[in-house]
C-alpha cells in the first residue's frame, strides 16, 4: 500500500521552530527503559549499589562531555544547555538524594532514581512559568541517561543517521538535538515538549521546522511514512494527499523566499509609513542567544530572563558568576539596551526545597519579587551584579510581578543599598539606570497611575496578565481555548496601562508573546506601545509589519475595535483591515 492509498491524518501540536518540511518519517526510540523493577538489597550490598550508581553517573558525564566537544559550530552558542545537564548530574537533590534513598530504603539504584526524579519533576511541573515548568524535561533527560547506563540499554546516535528524514520521537534531549546533521535531518516532531524547552531553542538556532506536544505521534506514525511538518501552525500531516503535497510544497517555497527577503531587510529600522520609529527587541534566556538577536536585526534585549543560572545546581550563583554573564551580554549589545529582569522564580532555590513544601498554587504564591524581597541576601547579590554590569553598557532593570506600591519601594531601596555598598567598596558600577516593572498582575493595571510615579517604564507581560485576568491556566487543555490576547477585557487593561503611563510621561513596552504576533501589532501601535520584545526569530517579520503600517490609521482603527464585545469580532476586524500581515509565513 502506498501513501496515496492511505487516509490523510492531521495531528496538531505546538510549532516550536518555524518552517515547512516534507519527508519520510524516521522513528527514534529515545524513551529508553520503559519498565523499572524495584527490589530490595541487603545492608552489606548498599555500598556496591551506590558504587554502581556513581559509575552510571560518571559514564553519563563522559558521554555529555564527548557530545559537547563534538557540538557543531552552528549551535556552539548553546553548549551551556548541555553544560547545565552535566551540572544536574552533580546536583545534591538528584545525585545526593538518590544515594540517600538507596541507603535509607535499601532499594536498587534504578528505583531510587525513579523515586527521586518523580518528586523533582513534580516540583517543576507545579510552577506557573512555562519556561521553568519545562525544566522538568531537563531532569527527565538527565535521569534517562543515567538509567540507560544502569541497565546497559543501547542508545540511539542521531549523528549516524545516513538518509534525508524527519525525526519522530517521544522526546529529544538537547544532547540528541545537538547531534542533528542538517544535511540529513529535515525537521523533527515529538510527543512531548513545548516552545520554551531547550530542545526547541536549539531547533530554532538550527533553523529546522519542529513541532512538539503532539501526544501520540509515535503511535500514529511509522518509519517510512510520508509526513509534512508545519512548524508555523503546529500541524503535522501524515499520508498527505497529492493535493495537500502540492499545496504545502508551494507554501514551503513561498515561506523560504519570504524568510530570505526578511533576513536581507532585517537590518532596516522599524519605521512606519508616517515616519515613526519603533524599537524591536529580543527576549533571551541564555547569553548565547544574543547572536540570534543581532543576526535578526534586534535593536537590543527587551527581556533577559535570569532564572537559568539558578537552576540545576546545589547552591546559588555568586555575585561574580552573575556579573560575568551579565557583562558579556551588555558589552556585546552596547550601546543597545539590555533589560535585565530580576529573578522570577517560585520556590526556595527551585530545586532546593522538600517536596512536602511545594505550594498548592505557586502561580499565586511566593514567586518573583515576593520571593526576592523575602530573601534579601539572594536579591542583593543579583542587584549588585546587575549594577556592576551596567558600568559596561546600556542596562535597564526590570522587577517582575509587582502587585502594589510597597513592593516597588522595597525593591528600589534594596537597589540603593546595593549601590551604596559597591560605592564604599570602590567597585565600578552604574546606579543611574532606568527602572521598570512588569505589568502582569491585574492590581498593577488598576494602580498603574500610582505606579507610574515610581518607575521609568512599564513592560507588559501579556502571558501572565491574560491568565490572571481571565482566570485561565494555559496548561489546562480544558480551558486553554479561552486564552485570547484579543479578549475585549485584555484590550481595556492594555489601554488603561498605556493611558496611565502616558499621563505621567512614562514609556510602555511589551515583552509577552502578544508582541511577536503580527496580527496584534496594528492594535498595539494604536494603543501606544513604544517598544516590542519577542523571540528573536519573530523580529524580522515584526519589523516588516511595522514598516507597512501608519500609526494614525491604527489609532483610528483602535477606536472601532474597542467597541467590539468578543475576541472573535476583534480578530475578524483586524484580519479584514490588515490581513494576516504574514502571520503564517506563507
Amino acid at each position: 500500500m502506498t501513501d496515496s492509498d492511505l487516509l490523510e491524518i492531521i495531528l496538531t501540536g505546538i510549532g516550536v521552530s518555524p518552517g515547512i518540511c516534507i519527508g519520510k518519517a524516521y522513528l527514534v526510540d529515545v524513551e529508553g527503559v520503559d519498565i523499572v523493577e524495584k527490589y530490595h538489597i541487603s545492608h552489606i550490598h548498599v555500598h556496591s549499589e551506590i558504587k554502581r550508581f556513581k559509575l552510571a553517573v560518571k559514564k553519563a558525564k563522559n558521554e555529555l562531555r564527548t557530545i559537547i566537544e563534538n557540538t557543531p559550530d552552528a549551535i556552539r552558542e548553546h553548549v551551556d544547555i548541555l553544560e547545565a545537564h552535566v551540572i544536574l548530574l552533580n546536583d545534591k537533590l538528584l545525585y545526593g538524594k538518590i544515594i540517600e534513598t538507596i541507603e535509607a530504603d535499601f532499594i536498587n539504584a534504578e528505583w531510587a532514581l525513579k523515586k527521586v526524579v518523580f518528586s523533582l519533576k513534580a516540583m517543576f511541573l507545579n510552577m506557573s512559568d512555562p519556561y521553568l515548568k519545562e525544566r522538568a524535561i531537563d531532569i527527565g533527560h538527565v535521569s534517562d541517561r543515567i538509567l540507560n547506563n544502569l541497565v546497559g540499554s543501547e542508545k540511539i546516535n542521531i549523528a549516524t543517521i545516513d538518509k534525508r528524514v524527519v525525526l519522530v520521537a517521544t522526546d529529544l534531549s538537547p544532547a540528541q538535538t545537538s547531534q542533528i546533521q542538517l544535511e540529513r535531518v529535515k525537521g523533527f516532531i515529538t510527543d512531548q515538549g513545548g516552545g520554551t524547552s531547550h530542545t526547541s531553542i536549539i531547533a530554532r538556532t538550527l533553523g529546522i521546522p519542529a513541532v512538539s506536544g503532539l501526544d501520540h505521534a509515535t503511535k500514529t506514525i511509522c518509519s517510512g511514512d510520508l509526513i509534512i511538518v508545519d512548524g508555523i501552525s503546529g500541524n503535522v500531516i501524515v499520508h498527505p494527499s497529492e493535493q495537500t503535497l502540492v499545496e504545502y510544497e508551494e507554501r514551503r517555497i513561498r515561506y523560504e523566499i519570504r524568510m530570505a527577503a526578511l533576513d536581507r531587510q532585517s537590518h532596516l529600522d522599524a519605521v512606519t509609513l508616517d515616519g515613526q520609529r519603533f524599537m524591536v527587541m529580543g527576549n533571551i534566556e541564555l547569553p548565547e542567544e544574543i547572536v540570534a538577536v543581532l543576526d535578526r536585526g534586534g535593536d537590543g534585549i527587551g527581556l533577559y530572563r535570569t532564572e537559568f543560572q539558578y537552576l540545576g545546581r546545589p547552591d546559588y550563583p555568586c555575585e561574580t558568576e552573575l556579573f560575568e554573564k551579565y557583562k558579556d551580554v551588555v558589552e556585546v549589545m552596547a550601546p543597545r539596551p539590555v533589560t535585565i529582569r530580576t529573578l522570577d522564580i517560585n520556590g526556595d532555590k527551585a530545586l532546593d526545597r522538600p517536596v512536602e513544601s511545594v505550594e498548592d498554587n505557586p502561580a499565586l504564591g511566593l514567586r518573583a519579587i515576593r520571593y526576592c524581597l523575602k530573601h534579601p541576601d539572594i536579591f542583593k547579590t543579583q542587584l549588585r551584579a546587575i549594577l556592576r554590569a551596567a558600568a559596561y553598557g546600556n542596562v535597564r532593570i526590570l522587577f517582575p510581578m509587582i502587585s502594589g506600591y510597597e513592593e516597588i519601594q522595597e525593591a528600589k531601596a534594596m537597589l540603593d543599598t546595593a549601590s551604596d555598598e559597591l560605592k564604599k567598596e570602590g567597585i565600578a558600577h552604574n546606579r543611574n539606570i532606568e527602572i521598570g516593572i512588569m505589568i502582569e498582575v491585574p492590581s498593577a493595571v488598576i494602580l498603574s497611575d500610582i505606579l507610574a510615579d515610581t518607575v521609568d517604564f512599564f513592560s507588559i507581560g501579556t502571558n501572565d496578565l491574560i491568565q490572571f485576568s481571565l482566570a485561565i491556566d494555559r496548561g489546562n487543555r480544558q480551558v486553554a481555548y479561552l486564552y485570547n490576547p484579543l479578549h475585549p477585557a485584555i484590550l481595556r487593561l492594555l489601554r488603561q496601562t498605556v493611558d496611565a503611563a502616558r499621563a505621567k510621561g512614562k514609556k510602555v513596552f511589551m515583552c509577552g508573546e502578544m508582541a511577536g504576533d503580527t496580527l496584534h501589532i496594528p492594535i498595539l501601535l494604536g494603543l501606544g506601545i513604544q517598544e516590542f520584545s519577542m523571540n528573536p526569530n519573530a523580529i524580522p517579520l515584526a519589523k516588516q509589519t511595522i514598516r507597512s503600517l501608519n500609526v494614525e490609521e491604527t489609532r483610528s482603527f483602535l477606536c472601532d475595535i474597542m467597541k467590539e464585545k468578543t475576541a472573535q469580532a476583534v480578530m475578524e476586524r483586524v484580519q479584514m483591515r490588515f490581513g494576516q500581515n504574514g502571520r503564517n509565513g506563507g
